[in-house]
C-alpha cells in the first residue's frame, strides 16, 4: 500500500510538471496535440503502475529510486540531471513551437508520434517485466543475474532504446520538429551513461562480460 501511494503521488507530481512544461510556453490550453499526448501518457502510466503494484512491487520501488540523488557515481549524477532536463526541454520547446508556429507537423505524423510513444513506453515497461533488477540508478545487487533473453537478446540496454523511441514520438505527437533536437542530446547522454554503466556491470556482475560478446548492440540494434 505504501508503494502504491508513493507511486501515485510521484505520478501526480510528474503529470503536473509535464502539463506546466507544455501549456505554459504554449500560452494556451487550446493545444489538442498536447492533450492527446497527455492522455496516452497517463493511460499507459496508470496501467503500468497498477500492474507493477499487483505483480512486482519490489521492482516498482527500484524504478522509483530515480534521479541524480540516487546515483553514486559523479558522471551518472550529471547524466541523470541532463536526461531529466532534456526531456522537459523537449516539452517546453514544443510548447513554444506551438505558440509561435515555428514548424507544422501534419496530423498523420502526430498520430504516428503517439504510436511511437506507446511503443517506446511499452518497451520500457516490458524491460522491467523481463528484468526485475532494471533499476533507475546504476547499481549491482548481490543476487543479481544477467538477463540475456527477450529484449536483452536484441540490445544490451533496451530501456534506453525504448526511451529514445518515446522521445521521437513525443516531439511528433506534440506537433514539433524542433523537439527532435532534444532527441539528439538525449542519445548523446545515453551513450555517456551506457559507457560508464557497462564498466560497473562488467566489474561487478558475473557473466556480463560474456553477455557483451553475445549481444553486440548497446543502444540501437545493429547500429551501436
Amino acid at each position: 500500500m505504501k508503494t502504491a501511494l508513493q507511486a501515485t503521488m510521484s505520478s501526480l507530481f510528474a503529470f503536473a510538471l509535464i502539463m506546466l512544461a507544455m501549456f505554459w510556453p504554449a500560452g494556451t490550453f487550446d493545444y489538442w496535440q498536447a492533450w492527446v499526448f497527455l492522455g496516452v501518457f497517463v493511460v499507459l502510466a496508470v496501467i503500468y503502475t497498477i500492474y507493477m503494484v499487483v505483480t512486482n512491487p519490489v521492482a516498482l520501488r527500484r524504478r522509483m529510486n530515480a534521479g541524480p540523488s540516487h546515483e553514486t557515481r559523479p558522471v551518472q549524477k550529471v547524466v541523470s540531471t541532463g536526461v531529466g532536463l532534456t526531456f522537459f526541454a523537449l516539452l517546453v520547446a514544443a510548447g513554444f513551437d506551438h505558440r509561435f508556429e515555428w514548424s507544422t507537423v501534419p496530423p498523420p505524423l502526430v498520430i504516428i508520434g503517439n504510436v511511437l510513444v506507446v511503443v517506446g513506453l511499452g518497451i520500457a515497461m516490458l524491460v522491467v517485466v523481463q528484468n526485475n533488477y532494471a533499476a533507475a540508478n546504476i547499481t549491482v545487487e548481490a543476487d543479481q543475474t544477467v538477463v540475456s533473453t527477450g529484449l536483452y537478446g536484441l540490445v544490451r540496454h533496451p530501456m534506453y532504446f525504448g526511451s529514445l523511441i518515446m522521445m521521437v514520438g513525443t516531439s511528433l505527437a506534440l506537433g514539433s520538429y524542433w523537439g527532435l533536437v532534444a532527441v539528439v542530446v538525449m542519445a548523446l547522454l545515453f551513450v555517456v551513461r551506457i559507457v560508464d554503466e557497462e564498466k560497473v556491470l562488467t566489474d561487478g556482475l558475473s557473466g556480463y562480460r560474456e553477455y557483451t560478446h553475445k549481444v553486440h548492440s548497446r543502444l540501437v540494434p545493429h547500429v551501436w
